[in-house]
């Protein structure tokens, strides 16, 4: 957390923070139930964990922008 408040001192943006522990756990159960293969599952985990990541955060801001307009 440490890292994050100095970021936010230096720079002039939001940071917004995410709790990523268990993203690749979920790709690699979304990735199972698609019958991937192991081997690719190695190959692409961490581009379907990201992309988890992303959703999350997108998800985020549209209910937060709907509650501002509510």
């Amino acid at each position: 957390l440490a890292f994050i408040e100095q970021l936010r001192a230096a720079v002039d943006v939001p940071i917004d923070t995410m709790d990523e522990r268990f993203t690749s756990a979920m790709a690699e159960r979304a990735l199972i139930s698609a019958n991937v293969r192991r081997k690719r599952r190695k190959q692409v985990i961490d581009k379907v964990a990201a992309q988890q990541i992303l959703q999350t955060y997108l998800d985020r801001r549209a209910a937060q922008r709907r509650r501002e307009e509510a």
